[in-house]
């Protein structure tokens, strides 16, 4: 492990003048919560940063439940908002993405707020031995894209291919959640989708955060489609695995027809996948199997695979009809 300096500051305002940064491979010190990525980051040389900061014990860890929506500070964990009676029956997509998530062992110790910044689970990222990685070292070329990339993304790819990995993200993005964010300017609102970055130039920075900002709290509005909604997820084992391809689903129905829909996609693109294509084209339609199938199809243009990931172009479609499904068989 490369040696730096851990500092443990008094308060939130003592942690963002330190400007440590988070979701940037290159940043000289960074932020650590829970630690569940970070540690193993460390451990393997992929992470060398001078300082890193503590936030133990500064950020709100409460979880709020109104009219309105839903709050969860940053510190929550995932096992404390997996089991909050929201999740039954306000938003079961996040309940359904958390317990799919992870092992229990890790989710009474991750945070929200670090689930989402969780950094790629490309084995080519987090092995130091290649040397050719441009989320680690920006230039040296992608191995995954001529490499073993089953795992990988087959939308918003560029320089990077490596897929996001949080379930939650996903869950939070089609209910259009937003993120709360703290800095040494003040605090601003940002949605979720709007906050993780195409990989593009610049795939070592996976987030809009500056130097000394950080994510304070994750806010939900209340929807019905958020109250019928499901989290499907394909993987290659039955816990403690991450998606192959997984479709968070909102549905408002007006009798048999579709008023609203939202669907967002994990494990096929470089950051949660929302798909308003499909979104736009089911709005007054029926759940008749062809005409799912048929919208469904939208979600593959302009994906492209590189070989071994070519089947998730087809799975991804098949995911999204099930996922609507069985969101629209719930009372």
């Amino acid at each position: 492990m490369h040696p730096f300096t851990f500092e443990r500051p008094r308060d939130l305002a003592a942690a963002l003048a330190l400007r440590a940064q988070a979701g940037h491979n290159l940043a000289p010190a960074e932020y650590i919560a829970g630690g569940t990525d970070m540690v193993q980051l460390l451990q393997e040389n992929v992470r060398r940063p001078e300082r890193l900061v503590s936030l133990a014990g500064l950020l709100d860890n409460r979880i709020e439940a109104g009219p309105k929506g839903l709050r969860i500070g940053a510190a929550a964990t995932l096992t404390d908002v997996a089991a909050h009676p929201a999740m039954k029956g306000e938003f079961p997509v996040i309940g359904e993405s958390l317990l799919a998530s992870a092992s229990p062992q890790i989710r009474n110790v991750a945070t929200m707020a670090g689930n989402l910044m969780q950094r790629p689970r490309c084995p080519y990222f987090r092995d130091v031995g290649y040397e050719v990685c441009n989320r680690r070292s920006p230039g040296t070329g992608c191995s995954a894209a001529g490499g073993v990339n089953r795992w990988h993304a087959v939308l918003g790819t560029g320089d990077c291919i490596a897929a996001h990995a949080s379930d939650v993200a996903v869950a939070l993005v089609a209910l259009d959640a937003s993120v709360e964010l703290q800095g040494l300017g003040g605090r601003r609102t940002v949605l979720l989708d709007d906050f993780y970055r195409l990989p593009g130039d610049t795939p070592h920075i996976a987030s809009v955060l500056e130097p000394g900002e950080l994510i304070t709290a994750i806010t939900i509005p209340a929807s019905a489609a958020a109250r019928r909604s499901h989290y499907l997820k394909v993987r290659d084992r039955a816990s403690f695995e991450f998606a192959l391809v997984s479709a968070a689903v909102g549905l408002d129905l007006d009798g048999q027809r579709i008023r609203e829909l939202r669907v967002a996609l994990g494990g096929v693109g470089t950051k949660p996948w929302r798909v308003p294509k499909v979104e736009k084209a089911l709005a007054g339609a029926t759940l008749d199997p062809d005409v799912l199938r048929r919208a469904a199809a939208l979600a593959a243009e302009g994906a492209q695979g590189f070989g071994h990931n070519d089947f998730k172009i087809e799975l991804m479609q098949r995911v999204i009809v099930r996922a609507i499904e069985t969101a629209g068989a719930r009372a």
